[in-house]
């Protein structure tokens, strides 16, 4: 049985494709909309916090880091 923890906040450099940036900021705007003046309100960078978080709960993650072989 894993332990359960809180989750922390953290700041990290990643490597991703332009694509999948792509797709965050036209899926994120799309959900957004547009506000009166037809600007979009939304901060793309935070939406993939949360994609990237939402992925990591649902993969495992834990078991991942846990595991020595997976370091390079």
């Amino acid at each position: 049985m894993s332990e359960i923890s809180p989750l922390v906040r953290v700041h990290v450099n990643i490597e991703l494709s332009a694509a999948s940036l792509q797709a965050v900021v036209a899926h994120s705007k799309k959900k957004a909309g547009t506000d009166d003046k037809g600007r979009y309100r939304v901060d793309t960078a935070d939406a993939l916090a949360a994609l990237i978080s939402t992925f990591l709960q649902e993969k495992d993650f834990e078991a991942f880091a846990r595991d020595a072989d997976n370091y390079r």
